[in-house]
């Protein structure tokens, strides 16, 4: 492959597009539905927000993977630490990991729980009592956290490369001449 300065444009868009979209679902997700009772009727629309959401990114992410695969990539950025240089490559690949366990248990949870009818086909029938009785809940939330945790330490190091290394990571994750 050639090399280039830049992040292909369509792979900056989707990674903007993905970091907006992760940033509403997931505290939707922590925030809004995991309190919320699930007689409360606000429920069903706001579930289907976070499930039409939650599709919406597993697509983003499946075609992110792609483009990421067929396009160039500039080369590597050092942190000036070894250990932290090849901890970022397994850091990348796990957004998409994580991103494809949150995806599968939810559709676990909305299989075994019937939200198709519920949430999706206005069928009337009321949502379980509680969704912990599905062991792909206790899933979902761990690997909610752990997103939130791995999008945490993104951030920190993108700002380390940018304000602290100077070495300008933002500018190769915008658009621009590659």
């Amino acid at each position: 492959m050639t090399s280039v300065s830049r992040y292909n444009p369509w792979l900056v868009a989707l990674h903007w597009l993905l970091a907006v979209m992760i940033v509403v679902v997931l505290p939707v997700g922590f925030l809004v539905l995991a309190p919320m009772p699930n007689t409360d009727p606000q429920k069903l629309q706001l579930l289907m927000f976070h499930m039409a959401g939650g599709m919406f990114l597993l697509t983003l992410m499946v075609i992110r993977f792609v483009v990421r695969m067929v396009t160039s990539r500039p080369p590597a950025v050092s942190t000036g630490y070894p250990l932290a240089d090849r901890f970022a490559p397994v850091t990348h690949y796990g957004f998409y990991l994580l991103v494809l366990l949150m995806a599968a248990s939810g559709l676990t949870i909305a299989l075994l729980a019937g939200l198709n009818r519920s949430v999706f086909q206005h069928s009337g029938e009321p949502l379980p009592a509680d969704f912990d009785v599905f062991p792909s809940m206790q899933v979902h939330g761990l690997v909610a956290t752990l997103l939130a945790l791995l999008i945490v330490l993104h951030v920190v190091a993108a700002l380390y490369h940018q304000f602290v290394h100077h070495d300008s990571l933002f500018r190769r994750m915008w658009f621009g001449k590659r």
